[in-house]
């Protein structure tokens, strides 16, 4: 066999290991390292790269940006400020048919804005508004998918762990991806708080009811939530302002957080250790996950596979946005197999070397970012995609008296939001990238 045929043999490889439940980032490691082994003959170099990709991986200043926005999600969660979010937003929303639902989805949006992680936002929120949602008459299926597809916003409104990921794998700048997240992320909750006006009005039954609060305590949860503004502020401004890079923004962001958390009591005995031990093995998983993916993309660039793969699209002479559709459509598919990290760091080596060999009408560091963001909202998307999305699972444990059938059709309506959004940012780059050409 060819380097090229051995490149292309080791997808379904791949592919099996996975299906075997083995772990993503051992399949990766395994099919990289013994592709090298291959690919080179039977020499030492797969040895010698254990040494050296090793370092260069762990060593990456950008990849020490993970570790601070995961412990910042922890401060938050001890700190109380996903309560003092749905509280706020419950006292303005909550008496709207719907309300209380769409509160929830504007906290997840709220602690999106504090937390790098899509799965950590959806328990954590799940944990705070779904026994409300109960308490005020909402169904179980309803609640559950409501929950779900909120907490996919922590993962598009930054800051986002999947995005420094993807700026790190294409050479990008973290901040400006950040700062076109904004936009498809305000878009995210927007549409999510239509559905659920939509869904409500379709089954009357699904949701319940709850008094007005009275002026004087809406204003009240508001002021409630000021830590959590000045975080952002903090974090983002201070990012945009110059002051500091965006690994420097992280550090700053959870010594903040930190702080609120130990001020109001969260951070008290032996919390501190579980903070830093939770955020030690959620790292360590991420980056064996980055380790096994640098070393299957290290096997699969010797092979020459990206570069063959996409000369080849080239030469077909395709329609640029019909290959774009493919690659998305893809992306949906394997978001009903497997996490967001995994697809990214899996498939963006493959598909971004074929997508910016087309023309796209845009320079090449918009059309980037750009994909980056589309890329996000449908591997988001997958997160909530039945009959192995993530968040789905998350919410549905912790109410074992709703089926997982119910909480599959309810979520079908976020679905079609999110398809609806990502045709919309497809057909209109200019959304995404509005922000980007205001401030660069």
């Amino acid at each position: 066999m060819t380097n090229f045929e051995i490149g292309l043999a080791s997808f379904p490889v791949l592919l099996m290991l996975i299906f075997l439940r083995m772990p993503i980032g051992l399949a990766m490691f395994s099919v990289g390292f013994g592709g090298l082994f291959l690919v080179t003959d039977g020499t030492l170099v797969p040895l010698a790269k254990l040494k050296s990709e090793t370092y260069v991986t762990f060593s990456s200043y950008s990849l020490s940006i993970v570790p601070m926005f995961l412990l910042m999600g922890q401060f938050a969660t001890l700190g109380g400020l996903s309560q003092s979010l749905f509280r706020a937003a419950e006292s303005w929303l909550g008496h709207k048919r719907g309300g209380v639902a769409m509160a929830a989805v504007g906290a997840c949006a709220g602690f999106g804005a504090i937390c790098g992680s899509s799965l950590a936002t959806a328990a954590t929120m799940g944990q705070v508004a779904l026994p409300e949602l109960k308490r005020y008459g909402y169904s179980g299926g309803f609640s559950t998918a409501t929950l779900a597809a909120g907490g996919t916003l922590g993962i598009l409104i930054p800051p986002s762990v999947i995005l420094v990921i993807y700026a790190i794998l294409t050479e990008q700048n973290i901040a400006k991806l950040f700062l076109a997240a904004f936009i498809p992320g305000i878009l995210a909750a927007i549409g999510y708080m239509i559905t659920i006006s939509i869904y409500v009005r379709l089954h009357p039954d699904a949701a319940g009811t709850r008094p007005p609060v009275p002026m004087a305590e809406r204003i009240r949860a508001l002021v409630d939530v000021w830590p959590v503004l000045m975080v952002f502020l903090a974090v983002v401004g201070g990012i945009y302002l110059g002051w500091f890079t965006p690994t420097e923004g992280a550090a700053v962001g959870a010594f903040g957080t930190g702080l609120i958390a130990f001020l109001n009591g969260g951070l008290r005995g032996r919390a501190w250790a579980d903070s830093f031990r939770a955020t030690a093995k959620s790292t360590a998983m991420i980056f064996f996950i980055v380790l096994g993916a640098a070393f299957y993309n290290g096997f699969l660039a010797l092979t020459q596979v990206p570069q063959e793969l996409s000369l080849w699209v080239v030469e077909q002479g395709l329609n640029p946005w019909l290959v774009l559709s493919g690659v998305l459509l893809l992306y949906l598919v394997f978001g009903c197999l497997m996490d967001s990290l995994s697809m990214i760091l899996l498939t963006i080596p493959i598909f971004f070397p074929i997508v910016s060999a087309l023309d796209f009408g845009m320079g090449a560091e918009e059309f980037a970012i750009w994909f980056g963001i589309i890329v996000l909202i449908v591997v988001e998307v997958g997160l909530i995609t039945p009959p192995v999305g993530m968040n789905l699972f998350i919410i549905n444990s912790m109410d074992r008296e709703t089926p997982i059938g119910r909480t599959y059709g309810a979520v079908m309506y976020f679905i079609a939001s999110d398809i609806a959004r990502v045709i919309l940012l497809v057909a209109f780059p200019g959304i995404t990238l509005v922000l980007l050409r205001l401030f660069y």
